[in-house]
């Protein structure tokens, strides 16, 4: 099973000339490729398949999904390497991350970009 994991942009980088991010899925940390989304940015929450950051979503989608993909459990251990943590707790920490941070732009999906 192929998923596309909403999480959030952390941090920005370029990594041998590739636009690269550390993206939090609600606990988890990951390395991701931002080139099919040229638009996100810190703090923006972006739908991530096999790597790559694939399109932006909103905060509240974001959620939404990372509450249904809990609910999956094993489909999402696969696709990360690791469990999701539970919803409060993951949930807290984004919101804290948010607070922290301010809160990220208002996001659409990339126009004229394909996804790998």
């Amino acid at each position: 099973m192929c998923l596309g994991i909403p999480g959030r942009i952390l941090s920005v980088h370029d990594d041998a000339g590739l636009r690269m991010a550390t993206v939090d899925f609600g606990g988890v940390r990951r390395e991701v490729c931002l080139e099919y989304t040229p638009g996100a940015s810190v703090g923006a929450y972006v739908i991530v398949h096999v790597g790559f950051a694939i399109t932006t979503v909103d905060e509240q989608e974001a959620q939404r999904t990372l509450d249904v993909l809990r609910a999956m459990g094993d489909a999402v251990a696969g696709e990360l390497g690791e469990p999701l943590p539970a919803g409060d707790d993951a949930r807290m920490r984004l919101s804290r991350d948010t607070a922290l941070s301010g809160p990220g732009p208002t996001a659409r999906p990339e126009e004229g970009r394909s996804a790998p």
